[in-house]
């Protein structure tokens, strides 16, 4: 009785091996299938990233936003200390308000009451130049008949009368201009000077824009550089933005496997902490150059074996992907 049982228990045991090595071989089939079928690459999320600063120089006076904060283009970040700058703009204000009275006084013309003063001058000139010549021609009749003037005086009152003819001439000239009004080169001049200082006053104000900090891009706050106090620069950064509209999943393919993919073609994107939910993208871009396998790409070939750098473009919608996050890059063919 125990020789048939423990024939049995071989053939059983046969049986169990054969079956063992059976699954193993037919998962070992389903794999190569898979493989033939899915090309698996592991990577690390690249995303572009900028400087944003202020293009004026001057104390910040706030900053807005903490580093991870999102903002959409056009959010005010920061200011800068503008109490200087609008001393400036007030001056300019007046200037101009000044220069534009002018500019309207001139296109007015002269008034009435001007012109009428201009006549009353005259003829205050024409009264005296008169009575001058008056007591000239007097003092030059008493001088041919008696001699009863002395020289000196004779020459007095001769300079007197042609004074007081002299007055009478800069009145009429200044009747004349009152009656033609502002001339036209004085017009051009004066509207010139104001627009010169109404363009002044718009360099100023934009200046004054530039005291304000605007996100240029949707992005999220990577680094915040600066602090309120601090000097703010061209060349000095005050925030690190990482744009939100373009990530990417930097990944490298053996040469073997260079000819399965194509850019355009559809591409899966694996994350730890979402395995179950792949972000979808495609292959962007391909390098034409072989190159190392770089340190931190984890590969079944040998380290030196050459790779090309593949770019797996995603629409990240809910901003789960950080920079440098490893990723797991599933290529169906």
């Amino acid at each position: 009785m125990k020789q048939p049982k423990k024939i049995a228990a071989v053939l059983v045991l046969i049986v169990l091996i054969g079956g063992i090595w059976y699954a193993y071989q037919r998962h070992e089939q389903q794999a190569r299938l898979a493989a033939a079928r899915e090309i698996t690459l592991s990577g690390n999320v690249d995303v572009r990233e900028i400087t944003v600063a202020f293009r004026e120089s001057d104390r910040i006076r706030d900053l807005l936003v903490e580093e991870g904060d999102t903002v959409r283009e056009g959010d005010v970040l920061g200011h800068l200390d503008s109490d200087e700058l609008m001393l400036t703009l007030r001056k300019t204000d007046a200037q101009i308000a000044a220069q534009q009275s002018t500019v309207d006084k001139l296109h007015n013309g002269t008034r009435t009451e001007e012109v009428r003063q201009a006549e009353a001058r005259l003829r205050s000139a024409q009264a005296a130049a008169e009575y001058a010549r008056g007591v000239y021609m007097r003092r030059q009749a008493i001088y041919d008949s008696v001699e009863g003037v002395s020289e000196q005086e004779l020459d007095n009152a001769r300079t007197e009368a042609n004074a007081k003819e002299a007055a009478v001439a800069e009145a009429s000239q200044a009747l004349q201009e009152a009656q033609a009004g502002p001339r036209e080169e004085d017009v051009r001049e004066a509207e010139a000077t104001l627009k010169s200082l109404q363009e002044e006053r718009a360099r100023e104000a934009y200046v004054l824009s530039q005291y304000e900090l605007k996100a240029p891009a949707d992005g999220v706050i990577r680094s915040r550089l600066l602090e309120p106090g601090d000097m703010a620069s061209p060349s000095a950064p005050v925030f690190k933005l990482s744009l939100l509209d373009k990530k990417w999943v930097r990944a490298y393919v053996s040469e073997t496997d260079l000819g399965r993919i194509y850019e355009g073609q559809a591409a899966d994107v694996y994350i730890d902490s979402r395995k179950d939910q792949p972000i979808h993208g495609q292959i962007g871009y391909i390098s034409d150059t072989a190159e190392f396998t770089p340190k931190t790409v984890q590969t079944d070939e040998l380290r030196t074996a050459l790779v090309y750098e593949v770019r797996v473009y995603v629409t990240d919608d809910d901003n789960v992907l950080r920079l440098g996050m490893p990723a797991t890059v599933r290529i169906a063919l």
